[in-house]
């Protein structure tokens, strides 16, 4: 028959642990509120944990085990799993004939020990310890495994970080040591933030995209016209990214529904950055677009946009003409405005008061008046071209003829003895007099008032460091452009084999290809006549024009692209390629 088990107040009474009275009262307070009575009496104050515990092995015939004089071998922590040990408040001892001795520290929790015991597969010894003393040997027992596992995650990850960023991946690299810190310190961010622009920057690229993915955010940088995925965010980093990038560009960090814009300026490598922002809310999150404006890249002078000899005269001459319209057309990205800004600056006198009307103002030279076209508050193109004409300008830039309003001021103000510069989206240089026409301006004004139209694309070129002879070039781009192996043998053809310097791509920096219209009576008569627009374009031809497949032609006869990069803008772009 099993021996009874003595009750626990009996036992801290003979021990004189507890006077009789407030033993009673405790066995009072344990039956009315339904607790255990060692809990009454911790909480009571009228027994210490320790003297509780030796008490609670005497009743349960269990050995007690004071942990400030022992010590566990380091082996026997791996006889029962971190997260058992954790979870059970336990503490293994060894492993005899076997059965696990353990340490624990509710003998009356029978659905714990079963449970241990079928994780385990095996018997248990089991001995009682001070509870808290229990948890706080296993916090400290398992702070230093975890120092020595962080230590050596630490050394895992700076090693990896170091190798992506030697193999030029520095936002993973940046992103790896982030998610490593944690914490709530927003300076792994703020650095995260500046790494990107900063690599915008000396990559020369001209745009940066922060795409939120359905499980990342993908970076990417517009360089050479060309966009180039260099490295994925984690998801998790999204929201802080995002709030920081409109944090910086003055935008409402609470609007998430609606697009937003706004601006960033910041000095990089001595020159003061302007950045153009853009928010767009997406379906998985806003994507975040930086236009970035450098001073150097509008500073290029007309004889580096790309022109050959014969444009380039024919472009000095017609500029410095006393009035009319001159044109430039093409698709968004194509340097129009680079285009203009390089005329300008070469008529940019002390004699000369010039005038600009733009959307918006995105680089600011000394010695011009630029006005900033602002909807919101009504100053439209229309409005400051009507006020800029009682300035008495000698020169008008018009940002972009977008409707026949501004088109019929321009050419009224080209009329009366202004030279007028403006932009027009059209594929090529003789749609511009049928686009113009479309837009509601009288025939006669349109063949009397433009004195030049120029279409222009921008196209890469090879990479010094790494341009070769193109042994064999594709066949069928050779024939779309009609060059010839007698061509190829007076012109050998180059190609970039990739390295360091281009990123890879065998391409670094770009140059424009022009087609140009210099309007005489013959077209200036079918522009009144409403010709269509293949008239137009055999009669430019015939004047002179050179379209653009083959000014790009010249520039790959003369190493400067490839028949790859022609054919993609001159074809692709819906540019005519005759």
């Amino acid at each position: 028959m099993a021996k009874k088990r003595r009750h626990l107040g009996e036992i801290l009474y003979k021990a004189g642990l507890i006077k009789k009275q407030a033993l009673i009262n405790a066995v009072k307070t344990s039956k009315s509120s339904k607790k255990d009575l060692g809990q009454v009496l911790l909480d009571l104050g009228l027994v210490d944990e320790e003297n509780l515990t030796k008490a609670i092995a005497m009743q349960y015939g269990l050995q007690y085990v004071n942990l400030d004089k022992i010590t566990i071998p380091a082996d026997a922590t791996k006889l029962i799993p971190e997260e058992l040990i954790k979870k059970h408040n336990i503490l293994p001892l060894s492993m005899d004939n076997g059965r696990l001795k353990v340490i624990i520290s509710d003998p009356s929790d029978l659905d714990t020990m079963d449970a241990i015991r079928f994780r385990l597969n095996t018997e248990l010894d089991c001995h009682l310890a001070n509870p808290t003393k229990i948890r706080s040997y296993i916090q400290e027992m398992f702070k230093q495994a975890t120092q020595v596992e962080d230590d050596r995650l630490k050394h895992s990850i700076d090693a990896t970080a170091a190798e992506l960023a030697e193999a030029g991946h520095e936002l993973q690299a940046e992103t790896l040591r982030i998610q490593a810190a944690g914490g709530d310190d927003d300076a792994p961010i703020i650095r995260l933030v500046n790494l990107i622009i900063d690599n915008a920057y000396y990559m020369r690229a001209s745009d940066i995209h922060i795409e939120p993915m359905n499980d990342r955010v993908r970076i990417r940088y517009r360089v050479d016209g060309v966009c180039l995925e260099k490295d994925n965010i984690p998801k998790n980093m999204q929201a802080p990214l995002t709030t920081r990038f409109k944090i910086l560009s003055g935008m409402d960090i609470a609007e998430k529904r609606l697009p937003q814009d706004g601006r960033i300026k910041r000095e990089i490598g001595g020159q003061d950055i302007d950045f153009r922002v853009s928010a767009l809310p997406g379906n998985h999150g806003e994507s975040i677009v930086l236009r970035i404006l450098r001073p150097d890249a509008v500073n290029i002078g007309i004889e580096s946009l790309g022109f050959e000899g014969d444009n380039y005269q024919r472009f000095l001459r017609i500029i410095k003409r006393p009035n009319g319209i001159f044109l430039v057309t093409g698709p968004t990205g194509s340097g129009k405005t680079t285009t203009l800004y390089a005329a300008l600056q070469e008529l940019n006198k002390p004699d000369k008061k010039i005038i600009t009307a733009e959307d918006p103002v995105e680089y600011s030279f000394d010695g011009m008046n630029q006005c900033q076209v602002r909807d919101e508050i009504k100053l439209t193109f229309e409005r400051i071209l009507r006020s800029m004409l009682r300035q008495a300008p000698n020169i008008i830039l018009i940002g972009e003829i977008r409707d026949g309003v501004v088109a019929d001021i321009a050419i009224q103000a080209a009329l009366t003895g202004h030279l007028v510069f403006s932009t027009l989206h059209t594929n090529d240089a003789p749609s511009a007099i049928t686009r113009l026409i479309d837009m509601g301006v009288k025939p006669f004004l349109v063949a009397s008032s433009i004195q030049a139209i120029m279409a222009q694309r921008l196209i890469r070129i090879i990479c010094d460091k790494c341009k070769v002879v193109d042994e064999n070039p594709d066949p069928n781009l050779l024939q779309s452009l009609n060059i010839t192996p007698e061509d190829i043998e007076q012109h050998p053809i180059y190609k970039g084999t990739g390295c360091g310097q281009c990123q890879g791509t065998g391409y670094k920096g770009r140059i424009a290809i022009f087609e140009m219209i210099e309007l005489n009576n013959e077209i200036r008569e079918l522009a009144f006549t409403k010709a269509p627009t293949t008239e137009l374009r055999q009669a430019a031809k015939a004047s002179g024009m050179r379209p653009l497949m083959e000014d790009g032609k010249i520039k790959i006869f003369n190493g400067i692209t490839t028949p790859e990069e022609v054919v993609r803008i001159t074809q692709t772009e819906g540019a005519v390629v005759d």
